[in-house]
């Protein structure tokens, strides 16, 4: 078990730092130079923006910073922070804020002071629930809280209606609330490697386009995912999932659908009216010879994996 929680861990941080190379390219390099010393920073005769203390082994954030209050991207990815230093706190010009890779507890009731906060990640952390306070974000769009040790999807999240993309893959989240829907921007969504079952009353956001769901027990998939018009990509591999509805058909927008390792022995023939649908992975699954041959003979635009 410890040597998969390794592996995981691995993977959330490359996955994030394509993320931060993503994020990067959006700021001129030139405009806007990305300290990694506070005392350069604090020499500069030119406005700082953008600082990196990465792998610093830091136990604190130097309270210098303050000083920077025109900062609008901070990377404290990779210390030994167990709290969210207030002097953080201070920095309201702040969009983009990763503390990913620390031993951080908890989120302080002063979040709410990041008004302008667009992107939060906070993974590999030792969050047990998420304050309150964090639903005054009003502007937040992305926030990554994978692999903490949370047990119940946040409150707080279902009171930011202009969140884009929610990451809480790696959890021990059960439930999910009923009105996900209140989160009416929400596009990206990923609750993965966590414990769900039941999502049967789920109401999904109308624009999500990404949903992930694999390594949960859900034994079924519900209508309600059905009828998420703009879908693009929906992975439910590694569930216990026995049949998939008729109503598939409603994914109209389906491009990639990752079905493998769960209990099917068929699908029905609606889902060769996916049009869109052009990778379809369904290894290991209990399906016959017979079947498989029917399926390439429907879905003859489609790239099948058995």
């Amino acid at each position: 078990m410890g040597s998969f929680f390794l592996d995981m861990k691995k993977l959330y941080s490359s996955l994030f730092m394509l993320f931060l190379c993503y994020v990067q390219a959006q700021i001129d390099p030139v405009k806007y130079p990305t300290y990694t010393s506070i005392d350069d920073a604090l020499k500069s005769r030119e406005t700082v923006y953008s600082m990196s203390f990465r792998d610093k082994g830091l136990f604190n954030v130097p309270p210098q910073i303050e000083k920077l209050n025109a900062i609008f991207f901070l990377n404290l990815m990779g210390n030994k922070l167990e709290k969210i230093d207030e002097v953080i706190l201070s920095l309201k010009e702040l969009e983009i804020l990763n503390l990913n890779e620390n031993s951080i507890k908890f989120i302080p009731d002063g979040i709410g002071k990041l008004k302008k906060l667009e992107s939060l990640s906070i993974n590999l952390n030792s969050l047990t629930n998420i304050n309150s306070n964090l639903a005054q974000l009003q502007k937040l769009k992305v926030i990554h809280l994978d692999a903490n040790n949370l047990s119940v999807f946040p409150k707080a999240l279902m009171l930011i209606p202009s969140l884009e993309e929610i990451n809480l893959q790696g959890n021990q989240i059960s439930f999910i609330s009923d009105e996900l829907d209140q989160i009416t921007q929400l596009k990206s969504l990923n609750l993965s490697a966590n414990q769900m079952n039941d999502i049967e009353n789920v109401r999904f956001p109308n624009l999500l386009e990404y949903l992930e769901l694999q390594q949960n027990t859900i034994v079924k998939l519900p209508d309600n995912v059905f009828r998420l018009r703009k879908l693009e990509f929906l992975n439910v591999s590694q569930n216990g999932i026995r049949e998939i509805s008729p109503n598939v058909k409603g994914l109209k927008n389906i491009v990639s659908m990752n079905l493998a390792h769960n209990q099917l022995k068929d699908l029905p023939r609606e889902i060769s009216q996916l049009k869109n649908l052009k990778t379809l992975i369904l290894t290991g699954n209990p399906m016959e010879n017979t079947t498989i041959e029917k399926l390439k003979l429907l879905m003859p635009q489609t790239q099948i994996y058995f």
